[in-house]
């Protein structure tokens, strides 16, 4: 596992000081993990479909520089997106897995946000060691909702195919607040910056696999945020289909906010991440 120093920029300004660590994979090739040393419980931080580790860029800044952060670009996606496949929900999993373990976590909240958040609920499910509980950003549920159908699959499958069709899936479908230019941009390169199979993976099968047999073993601490006008994923949805299948889980909503919640809410979801890590230790 080797390790290297570097500082990362977002909108001009720097984080704090993160150390780049390469972290093996038995499915082939190594996944690049960002993480920002600090005390734990570690937030363990999960991007979205479309997403990358700099998704999580406005809310890392806005964490206490003491807490421990760890995020990466998932298998498929970024700087990871020539790990060779399977990209489905459990190889997903098993890579999490993978890091935690290779970089000695002993506790950890897992953070999710969307596609991640699905993720998530499935590391949790397993009752890893070290996991201290879950955070849902905007999760996809585990059981799907009517609304996933065949032709929406369908549909959502091209969202991504070119900046256009990014932009217009950002204007009418992932946002309900205007981004800042530089972050609109980098969201569209995110976007863009897939494996073809991974890229489809999701919008065809990911999205639609009921995993409530699975994630009905998460014991811990489960926090749902979610954004009060989020098109994908409505608070409606999260209600009927998440809260009965996890039913120890806390939903919070997120005034006027859209499904892209690290980028529109940095804020408030970075408050309510320290507030949960910290309160584990109440």
């Amino acid at each position: 596992m080797n390790t290297w120093f570097r500082r990362s920029r977002t909108g001009g300004r720097t984080l704090a000081e993160e150390i780049t660590v390469r972290t093996e994979t038995t499915n082939g090739g190594a996944i690049e993990v960002r993480r920002r040393n600090g005390v734990g419980p570690t937030l363990v931080l999960l991007h979205y479909w479309g997403g990358s580790a700099r998704t999580w860029d406005a809310v890392v800044e806005r964490l206490p520089a003491g807490r421990d952060v760890v995020r990466f670009d998932q298998r498929g996606w970024g700087s990871s997106r020539r790990l060779p496949g399977p990209y489905d929900l459990d190889r997903l999993a098993d890579d999490v897995l993978e890091v935690v373990a290779g970089l000695g976590l002993e506790r950890y909240v897992l953070v999710g946000h969307s596609m991640g958040g699905k993720v998530s609920q499935l590391v949790a499910g397993r009752r890893p060691f070290g996991a201290a509980g879950v955070v849902l950003v905007a999760p996809a549920p585990p059981r799907p909702p009517a609304m996933v159908t065949p032709e929406y699959q369908r549909v959502l499958a091209q969202a991504y195919d070119s900046p256009e069709s990014v932009e217009q899936a950002l204007d009418q479908v992932l946002t309900a607040t205007p981004l800042d230019a530089a972050v609109r941009d980098a969201v569209v390169r995110d976007s863009l910056a897939s494996d073809a199979d991974a890229r489809r993976e999701w919008p065809l099968r990911g999205i639609a696999a009921d995993v409530s047999e699975a994630v009905e073993g998460i014991d811990v601490p489960v926090l749902v945020l979610a954004g009060e006008q989020d098109r994908v994923e409505p608070p409606s949805v999260l209600r009927e289909h998440l809260l009965p299948v996890i039913p120890h889980s806390r939903l919070e909503v997120v005034p006027k906010a859209g499904h892209l919640l690290p980028l529109e809410a940095p804020d408030v979801v970075a408050s309510r991440l320290e507030e949960f890590a910290a309160g584990l230790d109440r």
